[in-house]
């Protein structure tokens, strides 16, 4: 099956009826959040058919307190290439060297395509060094990087990936700022201001992390998806374009591009996806892998480090935040108590 009908597939799951599912029970909200809050986390949000739920703050958190959602961020990078795409920017299934005519005659480098970039299966060397503040110029340290395995043929976790979908999308713009790209078509229709992007010496912006939101304000993005797209009545992203970034790949059909997904489930071992992330590349293990057996399958998640969470849920209607202080937490756990499984 092809990534588009697959991605036409979790569309039309996407619009199942909810109504043989129960409601979520505020009381097993309140005992999640006080597992959370046992973990140091300061703020949970439940919204479901559009209205809040269940809302909790502590450890010196409140409903107007931003945090950092580390790689939380990149998918609304992931977002923007969906609008790239509906703009006729870029194909996520074209060649990388299309627009970096420096890889044009390297044989591995020729044959990465945008969609493995997204998906971070393009082989690149994941290169966590790109995080510091002193290289002047992450662009081009990104699209100078070597190869670490073969285009298509391993899951390698890291800044670099993005970074070099960046620099693609510069160059697409001809002249115009990535980051105006970003927030005229996806920071401003979702509300969101006054964002740290993490510049280099240039002005490149830094796609894997940086951003602080508050869980209202994250949770927007959920709303997003659950919309099919789109957002208090503007479609920011056509339906069938946003199925894409619900794909997995087959070295890893736990990740799509830039969000995580529950897809196994309920037939797959239940990991912590961020301690997997702390192995090296090669000895992380992707493949019958999910976040929790309990929640439904069709989940997709938002997932930054410390265990800054964004549960999306479409079958469920719903969306479930969690943010917290660097504590060990179980994904697994958390959401069975959430969801009373």
């Amino acid at each position: 099956m092809t990534a588009r009908a697959v991605a036409l597939s979790i569309v039309a799951s996407l619009t199942t009826s909810i109504s043989s599912f129960a409601d979520i029970q505020p009381d097993n909200c309140a005992r999640a959040a006080n597992y959370s809050e046992n973990k140091r986390g300061f703020s949970m949000l439940v919204i479901q058919n559009g209205r809040t739920v269940f809302e909790h703050y502590a450890n010196g958190g409140s409903a107007d307190s931003r945090c950092k959602i580390f790689s939380g961020t990149k998918s609304f990078w992931g977002i923007a290439a969906l609008c790239a795409a509906r703009d006729g920017l870029i194909k996520l299934d074209e060649h990388v060297a299309d627009t970096i005519g420096e890889w044009k005659n390297d044989p591995q480098k020729s044959e990465i395509t945008i969609r493995q970039l997204l998906n971070q299966t393009d082989g690149t060397e994941p290169a966590p060094h790109l995080h510091s503040e002193s290289i002047r110029d992450r662009n081009t340290a990104a699209i100078q990087l070597p190869l670490v395995a073969a285009p298509g043929s391993a899951f390698a976790y890291g800044p670099s990936h993005l970074q070099i979908f960046a620099e693609v999308l510069r160059r697409k713009l001809n002249g115009r700022s990535t980051i105006s790209y970003l927030d005229q078509n996806v920071l401003s229709p979702l509300g969101l201001t006054s964002l740290n992007f993490k510049k280099d010496g240039r002005g490149n912006p830094l796609p894997a992390t940086g951003f602080e939101l508050s869980a209202r304000e994250w949770a927007r993005l959920g709303e997003l998806v659950l919309g099919h797209g789109n957002y208090q009545g503007k479609q920011i992203v056509p339906a069938n374009l946003l199925g894409q970034a619900f794909v997995g790949s087959g070295v890893n059909p736990s990740y799509g591009l830039t969000f995580w997904l529950n897809r196994p489930a309920p037939n797959a071992r239940e990991i912590d996806i961020e301690k997997e992330l702390d192995l090296k590349w090669q000895l992380a293990h992707w493949i019958g892998i999910c976040i929790c057996r309990a929640a439904p399958p069709d989940m997709v998640v938002g997932l930054g480090s410390n265990y800054e969470r964004l549960f999306i849920i479409p079958s469920l209607n719903v969306i479930i935040v969690r943010q917290g202080w660097s504590a060990k937490f179980s994904d697994a756990y958390f959401l069975r108590l959430a969801l009373g499984r």
